[in-house]
């Protein structure tokens, strides 16, 4: 664990549960009568961000002591993820949710850990499709469904 690193990730986690939360003040209020409208997912969100990057914080000071190992960064992973998320990103549209997020998943999944496959794949499959039935059939949502082409 790097002190250091800890202390400065906390500062710009702070910050940017402050901007979420600001953020959320500019979404529109509850409609129709719904105490529940677009803002209060980004608040809340945002709020816990703040209150677990306080809790790093705290915890820099607290182990300040406990030097441990200094842990080799992760470079290769961290940048299969980005691209994989970039992917996802600019591709959604065009292939669709269960697609492009059974894709993702899947690398995701393989990035971390890459034994058994077969495991990846099923919950890839079976949480892509899921989340698309019960966001669409079942609360009416909309989402990038399939591709023309499919």
């Amino acid at each position: 664990m790097d002190i250091k690193f800890d202390r400065i990730a906390s500062v710009l986690f702070l910050a940017i549960g402050v901007l979420f939360i600001i953020g959320s003040r500019n979404l529109a209020s509850t409609s129709y009568g719904s105490s529940v409208g677009p803002d209060i997912f980004p608040s809340i969100l945002g709020a816990l961000l703040v209150l677990l990057s306080i809790r790093l914080f705290y915890e820099t000071f607290v182990t300040r002591g406990h030097q441990g190992e200094r842990e080799k960064l992760q470079c290769k992973p961290f940048l299969i993820i980005f691209l994989a998320t970039l992917f996802y990103i600019l591709t959604l549209e065009t292939v669709g949710y269960v697609i492009t997020t059974f894709i993702f998943l899947f690398v995701c999944f393989q990035t971390m850990e890459r034994t058994n496959w077969v495991k990846s794949l099923i919950i890839s499959a079976c949480f892509s499709g899921i989340v698309y039935f019960l966001y669409v059939q079942l609360l009416k949502g909309t989402l990038a469904g399939w591709p023309i082409w499919f």
